[in-house]
């Protein structure tokens, strides 16, 4: 039986870490933000822009940056969002079934609904992620805590808004996983390790 597990997280949850150390323990493959480049290579959207859209959810920006040039079609932000969803969609089906794999984010959960993967969602407290984006940022030291709690509860925000948009379904709602983890006083390596028993 394939092993397909999607990781949703909060972010600063160490959901990211969580995926990679999974991927390695299993030894299987692992996917992230190689799927922004492979989107961008294969709709000759800039990356930046691919990258805007899949951080920050469907958006009225302009001008639409195609490689060096500018997109002036009828509709174009629904037409741009729409194409990179669907390639989004393609890559992620392409690469659960060519191996097993692990991937973060991306509404994969969703997109492979008809494969079962093993859906995990990873949250924290918020001093937890405060002192984790420290931690593995050192360039967030420069904020204040309020400004960093701010920067975090904006991303989560624009997540579930690009979930919610695409999927219908409410981010980090337990109903949607298989299983959730809360990653506020446990280490990374030891939640792997508790897993990779589990998914095996």
């Amino acid at each position: 039986m394939a092993k397909i597990i999607t990781i949703g997280r909060e972010f600063g949850s160490g959901g990211r870490e969580l995926g990679k150390r999974l991927a390695d323990e299993l030894g299987i493959a692992y996917y992230d933000n190689e799927i922004i480049t492979k989107i961008a290579e294969r709709t000759e959207f800039a990356e930046g822009y691919v990258q805007h859209v899949m951080e920050n959810g469907p958006s009225a920006l302009l001008p639409i940056t195609i490689g060096r040039s500018f997109y002036m079609g009828a509709d174009p932000i629904v037409e741009q969002n729409n194409a990179i969803y669907r390639e989004q969609s393609n890559l992620i089906q392409e690469f659960a079934q060519k191996s097993d794999c692990v991937i973060v984010g991306r509404s994969a959960d969703y997109i492979l609904r008809d494969r079962h993967p093993f859906r995990l969602f990873i949250y924290a407290d918020m001093e937890h992620k405060m002192e984790r984006c420290k931690w593995r940022a050192p360039e967030n030291e420069h904020f204040t805590d309020k400004e960093l709690k701010r920067h975090i509860q904006d991303v989560d925000k624009r997540r579930g808004r690009y979930y919610q948009f695409f999927t219908g379904q409410a981010w980090g709602d337990r109903l949607n996983y298989d299983l959730c983890i809360n990653t506020s006083n446990t280490e990374i390596p030891e939640l792997v390790k508790a897993v990779a028993r589990l998914v095996q």
